[in-house]
Parts: C-alpha cells; sequence; structure tokens
C-alpha cells in the first residue's frame, strides 16, 4: 500500500511541478492561435459590431431587402424580408438569419405596416442560415435550410449559392444597415 501512495504522490508531483513550468502551455495556445478568426471575415466583422454596438444580442431584428422577380411567375416581383436574431452567447446558433418573400412593398404600405408585420405577411420562411463561429459559411457547426415550393424549411447542402446569398444579406443589406442604426 505504501508503494502505491509514494507512486501516486509523485505523479501528483509531477504533474503539478509540470503545469507550473507552462509544460502543458504550447498545447494550449497553439489550439488558440488557430482559432483566431479573420478581421476581414463578413462574419467576423459582423459579430463585431454586434458585441460593440449592442451589447452581444440582436433580438428579432427586421430588415426589408432586395426586390426580385418570382421565377415561377416573371411578372410578379416580390421583395425579401430578413429576420435576425444574435446572442453571443448562445454555444450553438449565436447568428440566425430568416429570409422570407413578400409582394413589392409599394410606398404608401411603409407607412402603414412594420417591417415586422412585412415579415409575418410572409407566413413561412424561405430560407435560413445558422452561423456559430466567424468564417466563411460551411464551417462545422453552420447550418443551411431551404424550403422547396410549398414544403418547410429543410436542411441543405451548403453550396457556393448559399454562400453567396449568405455574403449578399450581410455586406449589402444586414452590416450596412446596423451601423446606421
Amino acid at each position: 500500500m505504501k508503494q502505491r501512495i509514494s507512486g501516486l504522490k509523485i505523479l501528483l508531483a509531477f504533474l503539478l511541478l509540470a503545469g507550473q513550468q507552462g509544460a502543458f502551455a504550447p498545447a494550449v495556445s497553439a489550439k488558440d492561435k488557430s482559432a483566431a478568426a479573420d478581421p476581414n471575415d463578413l462574419t467576423f466583422r459582423l459579430y463585431q459590431l454586434l458585441d460593440g454596438n449592442y451589447g452581444g444580442k440582436l433580438g428579432n431584428f427586421y430588415l426589408i431587402t432586395d426586390v426580385y422577380r418570382d421565377p415561377s411567375s416573371p411578372q410578379e416581383e416580390l421583395q425579401h424580408i430578413l429576420r435576425v436574431d444574435y446572442d453571443k452567447d448562445r454555444g450553438f446558433g449565436k447568428l440566425n438569419i430568416y429570409v422570407r418573400s413578400v409582394g413589392k412593398i409599394q410606398p404608401d404600405q411603409m407607412k402603414a405596416y412594420t417591417t415586422k408585420e412585412f415579415y409575418e405577411f410572409g407566413e413561412s420562411d424561405q430560407e435560413k442560415f445558422v452561423k456559430t463561429d466567424p468564417g466563411p459559411l460551411g464551417k462545422t457547426g453552420d447550418v443551411y435550410l431551404r424550403a422547396e415550393g410549398d414544403r418547410p424549411l429543410a436542411t441543405t447542402p451548403i453550396t457556393d449559392d448559399a454562400r453567396k446569398s449568405y455574403e449578399t444579406i450581410l455586406t449589402q443589406y444586414l452590416i450596412p444597415a446596423l451601423q446606421k442604426k
């Protein structure tokens, strides 16, 4: 029994001494360096803006964006409405961007309804982007959902088109709108 205790004491003393000497520090610091985000990354810039100007939380921010032609009915114009939700303390899905469509909004309608009401007129989401960590869309933990036809949102592979759509939302609409607010 004495031999066993003394062996445990030696192991414990070794681990304690190694920890004080920084023997485990290189492994930890190497991990931290690889996790450093690119300051030019769009998601990183958005997170910095939301953390600095909005206290790390943005609940149900609505935004009217582009006008486009309905692919199934080219004479009809539609407009995208975004709902954005962000919480830096969430472990997964810190950023959620929901995309809906409504008929093209007329100037008199803008006076009568709020952006949230326009979003609710859309009835169902067409797309949803979920980001946890900075970096391009498609990193581990990112999710892209898309509705096809009358079906509800479903997980869809992240393609170059999805990445382009995400980047367009951030660069042309979301970041500029949050900087103005």
